[in-house]
């Protein structure tokens, strides 16, 4: 059964970027995508999949909610099974660093995205 990720960035370039970078893992039905271009987006979605452990790769600068609210709420709202949450962004600072980790990130990843070391954190 292939590892549900969701993906939150307002970049919609990042769909192809990912779909790219892991088509072989999703040829062999390893790894599904879903795209979210949101907070709000994600939210949805996290509503209709509640019942699936979920991987959330979120931006932080995003239009709307950012990607930290976005973290406080699905780590408020969906304890069980816990989704792990990395954050991915441009600013790799200290502050949205330690921001990210307070409100119950799991992993922090800056752009560009090293996708070596992504899908070497992201293997079970």
């Amino acid at each position: 059964m292939a590892n549900k990720i969701l993906v939150v960035d307002d970049e919609q370039d990042v769909k192809l970027l990912f779909q790219q970078k892991f088509r072989k893992e999703i040829r062999r039905q390893e790894i599904e995508f879903m795209f979210a271009f949101s907070g709000e987006e994600a939210l949805e979605i996290m509503k209709d999949n509640s019942h699936e452990a979920i991987l959330i790769l979120s931006d932080i600068n995003m239009p709307g909610m950012s990607g930290l609210q976005l973290l406080e709420k699905i780590k408020t709202e969906y304890k069980t099974p816990p989704p792990v949450v990395m954050m991915v962004t441009a600013y790799g600072d200290e502050e949205n660093r330690k921001q990210a980790f307070d409100l119950g990130a799991d992993d922090f990843v800056t752009k560009p995205v090293d996708f070596t070391l992504l899908k070497e954190k992201l293997a079970p």
